[in-house]
């Protein structure tokens, strides 16, 4: 067994660690759990994950959940993969605002889209997202005419925001703009990230053969 075990299904938010683990280049375990079947709320399950959600980590006993956070220890757990500025690098901070800007603003601003929630002008202001006009202007800022959002090279907080991207533009969640498509397009062309989709599709494949 593994010393890194992975815990996910490939129609899942899963894929984004996936992502991340290939791009870390370390060994790991996948386990794939079912909905189905009810894999995700066993107990066994629930023990690490009480949420009863994928994904999840267990590393050296430690566990890990919610993707921003999986992004962030994996980074710092295989520095060698430089896929965060050092500890004590200015660059620290922006690295850290946009990766949970994707597990804030952006993850709220998605849902409210999905259950057609538009908030009034007086809820903005309390909202954490404001409105989905706000978060993408914010992105677009952030991304326009660069090709990485932190310094000179590609972060975990890169992969992080072109996964919800290319995921909302393709289902609709999230306004196609030529900055995103560009952005998107880019860092989808990395081999760590077409390793990841190969192999979630496979076994996507794999349970619709078997279904």
């Amino acid at each position: 067994m593994s010393d890194l075990v992975f815990y996910t299904n490939p129609m899942s938010r899963g894929r984004i660690i996936r992502w991340m683990l290939e791009e870390v280049g370390a060994p790991y375990e996948t386990k794939v759990l079912s909905w189905e079947s009810g894999e995700t709320k066993s107990a066994d399950y629930l023990a690490i994950n009480p949420m009863g959600k994928v994904p999840a980590i267990v590393h050296d006993g430690v566990v890990v959940t919610e993707c921003a956070a999986i992004c962030a220890y994996l980074a710092d757990a295989f520095p060698q993969a430089g896929l965060a500025p050092p500890a004590d690098s200015r660059l620290r901070g922006p690295y850290y605002r946009w990766l949970f800007f994707g597990a804030g603003p952006i993850e709220q601003a998605v849902a409210a889209k999905v259950i057609n929630f538009e908030p009034t002008a007086e809820l903005r202001s309390t909202l954490g997202f404001g409105s989905m006009e706000d978060v993408l202007g914010a992105i677009e800022g952030a991304i326009k005419d660069r090709a990485y959002l932190v310094g000179d090279s590609f972060t975990a907080a890169d992969l992080y925001l072109a996964a919800h991207l290319s995921w909302g533009m393709n289902f609709g969640t999230i306004e196609k703009r030529p900055v995103f498509e560009a952005y998107v397009e880019r860092h989808l062309q990395r081999p760590a990230a077409r390793r990841a989709d190969e192999i979630d599709n496979a076994l996507i494949a794999q349970a619709q053969q078997t279904s």
